[in-house]
């Protein structure tokens, strides 16, 4: 099986995005016994007393769009044990990539990604918290999550 952890800033809005997306793929593809899917967080702002915020609304109405729940969701940080958990871990910004490569002291194993590598691209995933533009982050998520998959399909 593989494990794979989505990583943004507060795993609210595009990692989760990325989790759901991913798992929905895998779903309607009869995949989903390959892969574990999660997402987490490299700040503890979305996090309260230990227990996370919910996907922020507008991630979760574009997700509901397009037939895809991701209800009961809530933000996670991720942790260095995380690490050794997982075989990838895939960020949506060169921000995430940076506090990545911090939170679980470097990356020896080479398991450190950025979503739109898998495009071709060194563009980072839109960030709508800023643009309010949750559709754009939708199209970026969806075309890195099949190329991801095709990736991992192909090795």
């Amino acid at each position: 099986m593989v494990k794979i952890m989505f990583v943004c800033h507060g795993n609210i809005c595009r990692s989760p995005m990325a989790e759901f997306v991913f798992k929905d793929i895998i779903n309607k593809r009869g995949l989903q016994d390959m892969f574990y899917v999660s997402s987490s967080a490299t700040s503890t702002e979305e996090i309260w007393r230990g227990v996370g915020n919910p996907v922020y609304p507008p991630a979760k109405r574009e997700l509901m769009k397009h037939g895809i729940s991701c209800e009961g969701k809530r933000a996670v940080q991720l942790r260095a044990e995380d690490y050794d958990n997982y075989d990838y871990f895939v960020g949506m910004d060169r921000a995430n990539i940076r506090n990545m490569n911090i939170m679980l002291k470097g990356d020896p194993e080479g398991k450190i990604y950025k979503l739109m590598s898998f495009v071709g691209s060194g563009d980072d995933v839109a960030d709508p918290w800023y643009s309010g533009d949750f559709t754009t982050t939708y199209n970026d998520v969806l075309a890195g999550c099949n190329a991801l998959l095709d990736f991992l399909l192909s090795r």
